[in-house]
């Protein structure tokens, strides 16, 4: 059973950076089962089709996402530099968004049901909202959507400016994306 989990192991990364690379749609099982070292019969079994693998892979950097930086609604400015952080160090993880986003789910949530509460974390917006710590202007899923897409300013979906680990000025990124989300839940605005 350890080598079966050390092979799956192997499809999904190799999946991962192929899906990142060429989407769902220009992506390769032979590349993958090459890159794996394994065969399209393993993946199959493994995994499933083409769709069912782009589906795991994609649902894998979500979770990893969400546990790395989880949504505190209470600290939106530290989120979004978190989020900003994410984005910089592996852009892959901005790559299977928006492949997901192209090939799978044009319109609407990104992510299924169960998905959603962990990745939006709407009702603990929606407390801190009741609270008073967060303007009660904005429904809860569209504060979480402004704040990840400025954490996205620079990131490879950027229209703008694609930020690299090696770049200088994240300090002065990172400062500005905290001023400006301050700016956003500011009741004062």
């Amino acid at each position: 059973m350890r080598d079966a989990h050390a092979t799956r192991e192997r499809i999904l990364e190799a999946a991962r950076t192929e899906f990142a690379r060429h989407g769902l749609a220009g992506a390769r099982v032979d590349r993958i089962a090459a890159s794996a070292r394994a065969n399209k019969a393993q993946i199959y079994a493994y995994v499933g089709g083409k769709a069912e693998l782009f589906d795991t892979v994609y649902d894998r950097a979500l979770r990893e996402l969400v546990e790395m930086v989880p949504l505190d609604p209470r600290d939106l400015p530290g989120y979004a530099v978190a989020l900003y952080d994410a984005w910089v160090e592996d852009p892959d993880r901005v790559r299977l968004a928006t492949w997901a986003r192209l090939e799978r789910t044009p319109s609407g949530h990104l992510v299924d049901e169960e998905q959603r509460e962990v990745a939006y974390g709407e009702a603990g917006i929606r407390q801190a909202q009741a609270d008073g710590d967060l303007p009660g202007d904005l429904a809860p899923l569209d504060l979480q959507a402004l704040v990840v897409g400025m954490s996205l300013a620079w990131a490879p979906s950027s229209l703008v400016w694609v930020a690299a680990p090696d770049d200088p000025g994240h300090a002065e990124r990172r400062r500005a994306l905290a001023d400006a989300v301050r700016r956003v839940i500011s009741r004062e605005a």
